[in-house]
């Protein structure tokens, strides 16, 4: 639809008038993409990404969740999958007609549907949005045939799913083995995975055996944005540059499995205790089945037809922080998220990439996914969210000032290598320096409020804080200057710029 946008308008004005065209769809609910760039920043002015203002130009919109009309995912058994767009109030019977009118050659007609959710079948007069109360925004429903004409197909011949070790040293743990376990239990059940149409790049979520609750997410590197084979039709990147600055395309399901490694627990091993911030378990993975994003087509199930992406737990959850007023949180959550972000110099946290939940005395529980843009070789795209929130104003308790100065970047660095992610040099040297950051910091006393307003720009043409230092440092050594003397460098002006924040 054309759009038009003038010399003085910020992204937020951008967002705005599309609300107003497009009825419904919130400011909070949009994600425009620009070439190959997300227009992240609400201050800044739609020109300052590139975007022309006297025409030609094309803006991608993707919607980080669909609430209204209501997304019905529609799983036939024969494992296809498709997507109706239906009003909360239509009921299962106006769905059935929707299904026969507009569904492919073969569909079965109305008097011949029977649709299931999670295992129990609809009765024609209940109502769709009845059928969501736990408040999510996409509803998967089972098309079966009646019993007459019903088709028995295996379907344990048509998938493949298998860790992908980068190092044959490096035992699974447990609870990795125990995810995928299962998820190839409901594949060999015929449950076929399930494309959800919300963010960026495709996301497919496994079922168990019952076909009544999911297992994991399955997050292929070739379906990412920018990629070859993204079911969202973004521009593919011309430089390989991904969707945020010092990001690679394909590289996000590495960064994925990269954040849960680099989780530490407060005490004890990985394998029996989760990590300080709750990253769900997730490992690499090389699946195939049918139902992928193939826009070419694929013959057979082979190793050389699957595709290899990061498969993550899926966690059960209450929605996400999008839905919940910040002030809702417990400090502590806030902070865990705080401490991890800062450290990954995490290039896209919003609050729809934390879900809440509810821990085993009642409390609240913040949950944080979707970390492919996590460690990127550059602080440009540094993103925080939670900088808005009052948590974040508040200072660090003594455990978590005792788990940031547990952290080693070096020992971290060898953990990625030991798992088989050849690190960049640039993506060490970020690490190294946002982990200096972050204990320098807490020595002064910061609050993740002053320690990540340091990492994110205000504007896109502003740098912040932390790429000031890094150009400091740089101009202050030779060209041939090892690591150890440019990271001093960094050292030395971080401390300067520390010491006249408190000041």
């Amino acid at each position: 639809m054309p759009l038009l946008i003038h010399h003085s308008d910020s992204i937020s004005d951008v967002k705005l008038r599309i609300k107003t065209i497009c009825h419904r769809i919130r400011i909070t609910r949009q994600k425009l993409v620009f070439t190959t760039r997300e227009l992240a920043r609400y201050a800044s002015r739609a020109k300052d990404y590139g975007v022309t203002v006297t025409g030609g130009s094309v803006l991608h919109l993707v919607l980080k969740k669909l609430y209204d009309p209501l997304l019905v995912s529609l799983i036939t058994t024969s494992g296809q999958v498709f997507y109706f767009h239906v009003d909360l109030r239509k009921n299962v019977g106006y769905l059935k007609k929707r299904i026969s009118k507009e569904g492919n050659k073969g569909f079965p007609d109305v008097d011949d549907q029977e649709i299931f959710f999670r295992g129990e079948k609809l009765d024609d007069n209940r109502v769709l949005g009845g059928i969501c109360k736990d408040g999510n925004s996409v509803i998967h429903l089972l098309l079966k045939k009646t019993v007459k004409e019903a088709i028995v197909e295996d379907a344990g011949k048509d998938f493949l799913l298998e860790p992908l070790l980068l190092n044959p040293a490096v035992k699974l743990p447990q609870v990795i083995e125990d995810m995928i376990d299962r998820t190839v239990d409901g594949l060999k059940k015929g449950n076929p995975p399930v494309r959800t149409a919300e963010g960026t790049g495709g996301t497919y979520l496994m079922q168990d055996s019952s076909g009544l609750s999911y297992v994991s997410v399955f997050k292929p590197m070739d379906e990412e944005p920018m990629a070859v084979n993204n079911p969202q039709q973004l521009p593919l990147s011309s430089d390989g540059q991904g969707l945020k600055r010092g990001t690679r395309v394909g590289e996000g399901a590495i960064r994925e499995v990269a954040a849960y490694l680099l989780d530490h627990p407060k005490s004890g091993s990985k394998s029996q205790v989760e990590g300080f911030a709750g990253v769900p378990p997730t490992a690499m993975v090389r699946s195939f089945q049918k139902v992928y994003n193939n826009p070419k087509g694929v013959d057979s199930c082979s190793t050389k037809n699957a595709k290899v992406g990061s498969l993550q737990m899926f966690m059960k959850n209450d929605g996400s922080c999008e839905d919940i007023g910040p002030g809702a949180f417990p400090v502590e959550q806030v902070h865990k998220i705080s401490v991890f972000d800062i450290r990954m110099a995490n290039a896209d946290r919003h609050a729809g990439n934390i879900l809440t939940g509810k821990g085993e005395d009642g409390r609240t529980v913040l949950i944080p996914i979707d970390h492919g843009y996590c460690l990127p070789e550059n602080f440009e795209d540094c993103t925080f969210e939670w900088l808005y929130w009052p948590q974040a104003k508040v200072p660090f308790s003594e455990a978590t000032l005792d788990y940031i100065n547990s952290l080693d970047a070096e020992q971290d660095i060898a953990l990625l290598r030991l798992n088989g992610w050849d690190v960049p040099e640039a993506v060490s040297r970020t690490l190294r320096i946002s982990t200096m950051l972050l204990k320098k910091g807490v020595e002064r006393n910061l609050t993740p409020y002053q320690i990540g307003s340091m990492m994110c720009r205000e504007t896109v043409n502003k740098d912040s804080a932390i790429e000031e230092i890094v150009r400091e440092a740089h101009n202050s050594v030779l060209p041939a200057s090892s690591e150890a003397t440019f990271l001093e460098a960094v050292s030395m002006a971080m401390e300067r710029r520390l010491d006249e924040l408190i000041k």
